[in-house]
């Protein structure tokens, strides 16, 4: 038997994380299969690329229960549309990247019209919702994760799978130079820095704001030559976070930045930083994090029901131990980020050295050239299974 030529890959990303990508993977892809010809759902990057946009990809990032609710025709409209063309002119394979609300949906019908498909990016199973894996083995041929521990979901089920490691890994150098970006930033000080990150959503900042002003207040009181700097992530997340300073008494300065927030990481001896994405580009700077964690009463109440995990940083997903203290909900107060802050600060049992050990050991582990590795894990797969 010989193996199928791949001549269409019909492909989709819901958001600029996906285009990013989506971009370097059909960059690879192309090193492949240099005849084949890309459509779908593509941002800028993507788009430059060569891959044709059928719809903007604007239509599709969209974020919220109800936002979501209230775009629901419309995003089911455009599946159903995309669908149809595709069953209608099938692709030889079908790569969605994230966005599995849409994306897992439309992996299935094609699949059940014989389409080979792949998903790019795991979902939260293992945090979340766990028996979606269920509709995800019968939507999708190929699973690509970008983390270790994600494989084990999906051999349990028989779905083939690839880890091909996470891009930040990448595009984050092994070791940052802290004195490099205190010069980018114009920080003159050589004392200790601390780098504040409430979050990069209105809600974030609104329920962790005041507690990490409060903290450093708290945290000054104790050090005083410490100095807090602060990444915004857009003029909105400014103008809240600088409000919320001034409802502080006796608030602390910090200094506010537009963006940057990398530079800040590497800048700073401390990070204090709602949890999410940015606990992994935390780890890749090496730099001790305190995670915090707040939403309202309702969402609590719900995410209870549906979460299967109990701790959300990234690097303690990852290595299965507490590598960075987190503190949820009730237990995110300015007295008890200022507890962990010390912890940190002061070291006194030697931790840190430690830790930082393995923060490079799951750099190192992930850091695979994710673009390389993913177009040569679907190269690899389809020689292996699909045949003409």
């Amino acid at each position: 038997m010989t193996e199928k030529p791949i001549n269409k890959i019909a492909i989709i990303a819901g958001e600029s994380s996906g285009d990013i990508l989506g971009a370097g993977l059909i960059r690879e892809l192309k090193k492949h299969y240099p005849d084949a010809e890309f459509e779908g759902i593509a941002g800028n990057l993507m788009q430059a690329e060569g891959c044709g946009s059928l719809f903007s990809m604007e239509r599709l990032a969209v974020m919220g229960i109800v936002p979501i609710l209230k775009r629901l025709p419309e995003l089911l409209k455009m599946r159903k549309d995309l669908a149809k063309r595709w069953i209608q002119s099938p692709p030889d394979l079908f790569i969605g990247i994230d966005a599995p609300e849409f994306n897992i949906g439309l992996e299935k019908k094609l699949k059940s019209k014989g389409i080979r498909t792949v998903h790019y990016v795991s979902p939260s199973v293992w945090a979340w919702r766990p028996k979606r894996i269920h509709k995800i083995k019968q939507a999708t041929d190929l699973m690509l994760c970008l983390f270790p521990f994600e494989q084990n979901i999906y051999q349990r089920q028989a779905i083939d799978n690839f880890c091909v490691g996470h891009p930040l890994a990448d595009q984050i150098p092994l070791q940052s130079d802290q004195e490099k970006a205190r010069e980018k930033l114009s920080i003159t000080s050589r004392n200790r820095v601390i780098c504040l990150m409430p979050g990069s959503r209105g809600s974030e900042v609104k329920f962790l704001g005041k507690d990490f002003i409060e903290a450093a207040k708290l945290i000054q009181e104790f050090y005083p030559d410490v100095s807090f700097i602060a990444p915004m992530a857009n003029d909105k997340r400014r103008q809240q976070f600088a409000a919320q300073i001034l409802q502080v008494k006796n608030a602390p300065q910090i200094t506010l930045f537009d963006g940057q927030s990398r530079d800040c990481m590497a800048a700073s001896d401390l990070v204090l930083m709602a949890s999410g994405t940015a606990t992994l580009e935390a780890m890749l700077i090496k730099r001790p994090t305190v995670v915090a964690y707040k939403v309202g009463a309702f969402s609590h109440w719900l995410f209870k029901k549906l979460l299967v995990i109990d701790t959300f940083a990234i690097p303690n997903l990852l290595s299965g131990k507490n590598l960075m203290p987190e503190l949820m909900q009730e237990d995110c107060t300015p007295d008890n980020l200022f507890a962990e802050a010390r912890l940190l600060l002061d070291d006194n049992q030697g931790k840190w050295s430690a830790t930082e050990v393995e923060f490079m050991d799951w750099h190192k582990k992930l850091r695979k050239d994710a673009d390389v590795y993913a177009a040569n894990s679907i190269a690899h797969w389809w020689k292996e299974n699909v045949f003409r």
